[in-house]
């Protein structure tokens, strides 16, 4: 059974909806639930079916629970300040009933505009604000690390995405997920060295981790803070409905 196939007999079995990704680099199966709750389960190369649905029937609790608060979290109260560990800047948040949209009328001021009582619009008004956020604050800061280490790209483009922090094209194109604002200035540090690194090797050979530990060398210990970096992202950036 192949890959494809097999995540989708698991997309049917389960309750909430489970990406499988088979890693080489991995000896053990492990499961991550992500804000939005979406549930990723990482196999090493060749796991067969059987042993990724006993995997999944034994942690199902946990995973069902852990959707279940990313579900409370999402109908929480519209955040009222925004704290970017990134840039250590805080956004005093406004309402206004009207139409979707955002200005900044004084400095980390941020006004979010949209209809009484849709508060999933103003998830989304916020989801954008984030976006441009991200472009304005972070945009130079990639470009200076890429003139300190002398790998170049192509474009950037700024997404909103609920299981990867970036990735890279061959054709040196980058994406950078938003949520990265909410991570410590060395952990954004590292990703754009990370994914900077893949415009010279598009895979996570040797050469790859040693043109990486050339320029950082503490990634080991700043990778495994970006994958926790999760639980600092808020409910309403990654929220289901959030295009």
């Amino acid at each position: 059974m192949d890959t494809a196939q097999r995540q989708h007999d698991l997309f049917a079995r389960a309750r909430a909806p489970i990406e499988v990704r088979e890693n080489p680099r991995v000896r053990r199966l492990s499961v991550r639930v992500y804000p939005g709750g979406d549930v990723r389960v990482t196999v090493p190369r060749g796991t067969s079916a059987g042993v990724v649905q006993g995997f999944i029937d034994k942690h199902r609790e946990w995973i069902e629970r852990k959707v279940a608060q990313y579900s409370v979290a999402e109908e929480e109260a519209l955040p009222v300040a925004i704290d970017l560990a990134s840039t250590g800047d805080t956004w005093v948040v406004h309402y206004r009933d009207g139409r979707p949209g955002f200005r900044q009328p004084s400095d980390r001021v941020l006004e979010v505009r949209h209809p009484a009582g849709d508060t999933d619009g103003a998830r989304r008004v916020l989801a954008q604000w984030a976006t441009a956020e991200a472009m304005r604050s972070l945009g130079p800061w990639l470009f200076a690390i890429s003139q300190e280490t002398g790998l170049a790209y192509r474009a950037v483009q700024w997404r909103r995405q609920r299981t990867r922090w970036g990735s890279c094209s061959r054709r040196g194109t980058l994406s950078l997920n938003v949520a990265i604002l909410f991570q410590l200035p060395e952990v954004v540090r590292y990703l754009f060295v990370h994914e900077l690194a893949h415009t010279k090797h598009m895979n996570h050979s040797s050469r790859f981790w040693s043109l990486v530990e050339s320029h950082e060398p503490d990634w080991r210990t700043l990778d495994r803070q970006l994958t926790e970096g999760w639980r600092r992202v808020p409910s309403w950036l990654n929220a289901r409905g959030v295009p």
